[in-house]
């Protein structure tokens, strides 16, 4: 077989080096930026939290106690407790709406934008496949979202915790907000953002409807998981008599009447029969014996964090296969450079 040699004067056709993570960065630099800076100042104010806020408000109401007991002779440093209140709000509530935030870039700016003008089509062309324009826009932000996110959720539990049993007015375990911002519930929902921004710019392939696309995919997943968490792990039942009321702190799944037969039937909502005598007829006449409470007590904590979360990936999950499915559809055609098309 003769072999051809090649003129070292003849023009080679030099295939473009596909980009990779340090594109996406210096593309997204500000985005980047503005990560960072949102982290830091969330970070900050979670430390200030957890330290010398929750010490001076715990302090306030150890003297509360001691000097407001007649409330005639009552000081007290209620600048700290109304600090600490302030400052926690502010912090849970805006970890609380990073999903979304995360959802509103990745429809928008991160996937949204480039598909509708076209800068994407033109990367297909130009070394760069489809598929791997994808992953690498998904897996390098989803680095940097849950790094950033699952700091700052371990900031806030560490805060909360250091407040807990010192605080009167510290937010319980199971209130919404906390409860998911204590744990990692809150970094899947992050990632929900990511994953539904890159199915509705594919689908919609357009900024604004793929933002909201993104932002209904984070909402509906919060809101199935608030429903599904109770129910995905057994609960406990406490039963009480018709004079005690109910009785039972955590996650409430469930509550209401025991009959004689040992059925549970819905509460009319009369009340405690030691709180309200004309309470007796109406139980008497519904055969009651006791008030039932099913819930979810404090050392439930963990495996309903962890359940839930596994959920709420499955949908991260599902999300991120239908826009590889999206985009395959969508690009079958696209040609990409040597004139083959893109898969």
């Amino acid at each position: 077989m003769t072999a051809l040699a090649l003129s070292p004067d003849a023009p080679k056709t030099a295939r473009p080096a596909a980009p990779g993570a340090g594109w996406l960065l210096r593309l997204h630099r500000p985005a980047l930026y503005v990560w960072i800076g949102v982290v830091v100042v969330l970070a900050v104010g979670l430390v200030w939290l957890w330290g010398p806020l929750t010490d001076a408000s715990a302090a306030a109401w150890r003297q509360y106690r001691v000097d407001c007991t007649d409330y005639r002779n009552c000081h007290y440093d209620q600048d700290s407790i109304v600090r600490y209140k302030s400052v926690y709000m502010y912090t849970t509530g805006a970890l609380t709406a990073l999903p979304f935030v995360v959802a509103a870039w990745a429809g928008a700016a991160l996937f949204g934008r480039e598909l509708e003008h076209g800068t994407a089509q033109l990367a297909w062309t130009q070394g760069l496949s489809p598929a791997r324009w994808l992953a690498t826009k998904l897996i390098v932000p989803t680095v940097l979202v849950a790094a950033g996110t699952g700091l700052l959720v371990a900031l806030h539990r560490l805060m909360w915790s250091a407040g807990d049993g010192r605080i009167d007015t510290a937010k319980s375990w199971y209130d919404n907000l906390t409860l998911h911002t204590n744990g990692p519930t809150t970094v899947a929902f992050a990632l929900t953002g990511l994953a539904g921004g890159a199915l509705g710019a594919l689908l919609l392939r357009r900024t604004l409807p793929a933002l909201m696309a993104a932002l209904g995919f984070v909402a509906a997943t919060r809101f199935l998981a608030d429903q599904l968490m109770p129910h995905l792990w057994p609960a406990v039942t406490h039963v009480t008599s018709l004079a005690d009321g109910y009785r039972g702190s955590g996650l409430g799944v469930d509550s209401g009447l025991v009959t004689s037969t040992g059925a549970h039937i819905a509460d009319p909502g009369c009340g405690a029969t030691s709180a309200s005598s004309t309470c007796k007829a109406v139980y008497a006449d519904l055969n009651a014996t006791g008030f039932y409470t099913t819930y979810h007590p404090e050392s439930h904590y963990w495996p309903l964090q962890l359940t839930t979360t596994a959920l709420v990936l499955a949908v991260v999950a599902a999300l991120t296969v239908a826009a590889f499915v999206q985009l395959r559809r969508s690009t079958a055609t696209v040609p990409r450079a040597g004139g083959k098309a893109a898969v």
